[in-house]
């Protein structure tokens, strides 16, 4: 009898991202619901806790969803304007007491259901950012523009920043507790970050600079873009630093290089397309469902008063920043989502010999409920402030 099982062990991931593109295409044509929200369901599914046709995470398949990711990153970095912050002061101030808001509410329902004060303050640290690899691939996939979409884009990257130096930062100080290593923990927390943000801020300069010399600015600059962009989160992922703070970098110094370059491909093409797929894919597939219950109601807690807490921040100072109160109130609302950003950064932890996936349990339930449902909720929020093509609507 002919053995199956390497046939099915090398096909596991060519056959899940065929069946999440199909559900992704069906649930979007007859539900109008974000195709990301059924890869997500089908990447839970299949999961190795699960059914088990995908195998468990390897270091070859964490480099390509951190490339995924940097793609996505970038992009979002390319959109983000620095000095729309120095003229309009109130949107930054917006992102910090968001930002500051959620921290606290969390780490305090995390002390009331009697977490350690290491597990608080980790949970806390995350759960501050709004994934941009979701909003970025929601508005690519409504074509929407407006104040909303833009807002929304520029504080989800603002915040997955400040998530990131202050895990970083936490993280080191676990580290320290733990070993009493100083360089550890030094190289956990500020070497990392100020690696990852050096790599990426000489990669803008020099990819726009080398695009200059062959003259390719009046040409199409996807490609170009996509290699270095690759390029980096294997570097990054083999130095075990931050693919997250560099791709964001890259994207941000590379538009403010001030050279005029042709538009890219909104969300590199085909290959972006692909390998968001996976991505999505591979996020829900790295959760495992006992994990998710085991943490099940402090999970919702967090998915609650970090909700609430980022609707009161964006909305206290939606005025002031220029905007009404109802986009105020669906931006806070379009927040929602945690999970791509959470789930790779706790991934790319435990690949630099770091685990604590193990004590936030809670976060795999957040996690997996804000896969499914937050690209809902942004749809929605992006429908209510009429920034969605008609024909979208429709």
């Amino acid at each position: 009898m002919i053995d199956l099982t390497p046939l099915l062990k090398d096909m596991a991931w060519p056959l899940t991202i065929l069946i999440a593109w199909l559900a992704g295409e069906f649930a979007h044509e007859w539900v109008k619901l974000p195709r990301i929200s059924a890869y997500a369901v089908v990447g839970f599914v299949l999961a190795p806790s699960q059914i088990g046709l995908l195998p468990h995470v390897q270091p070859a398949t964490l480099l390509l969803a951190n490339i995924a990711l940097g793609l996505l990153l970038f992009e979002c970095g390319y959109r983000i304007n620095l000095r729309w912050l120095r003229t309009n002061p109130w949107f930054a101030a917006t992102s910090l007491i968001e930002a500051v808001l959620t921290f606290s509410a969390v780490y305090c329902i995390a002390r009331w259901f009697e977490q350690s004060l290491s597990t608080a303050l980790l949970l806390a640290a995350l759960s501050m950012a709004t994934s941009p690899a979701t909003i970025i691939r929601v508005i690519n996939e409504q074509r929407s523009s407006g104040q909303v979409t833009e807002r929304m884009l520029h504080l989800s990257a603002l915040s997955c920043v400040l998530a990131v130096f202050v895990f970083k930062i936490i993280t080191g100080l676990v580290v320290f507790q733990t070993s009493r290593n100083l360089w550890d923990a030094t190289y956990s927390s500020s070497i990392v970050l100020l690696a990852s943000l050096f790599l990426g801020a000489i990669s803008g300069i020099i990819i726009p600079a080398l695009l200059r010399l062959s003259k390719r600015t009046a040409h199409d600059s996807t490609l170009a873009f996509t290699v270095a962009v690759i390029c980096l989160v294997a570097l990054t992922h083999s130095l075990k630093l931050s693919p997250v703070l560099a791709a964001l970098t890259f994207g941000l110094c590379a538009r403010h290089r001030r050279i005029v370059l042709s538009p890219s491909q909104r969300g590199f093409g085909a290959l972006g397309d692909l390998l968001s797929v996976f991505l999505f894919v591979f996020i829900a597939a790295s959760l495992e469902w006992r994990q998710a219950v085991s943490g099940i109601s402090l999970g919702f807690a967090i998915i609650a008063v970090r909700q609430v807490a980022k609707v009161v921040g964006i909305g206290i100072f939606s005025h002031l920043s220029g905007i009404s109160w109802r986009k105020g109130f669906l931006i806070g609302i379009a927040s929602t989502p945690i999970s791509a950003f959470v789930i790779l950064v706790l991934e790319q932890t435990r690949y630099i010999g770091i685990n604590v996936i193990d004590q936030l349990a809670p976060l795999a339930a957040a996690a997996l409920t804000l896969e499914i449902f937050g690209p809902i909720f942004i749809q929605l929020a992006l429908s209510l402030a009429h920034e969605v093509p008609e024909s979208k609507e429709c």
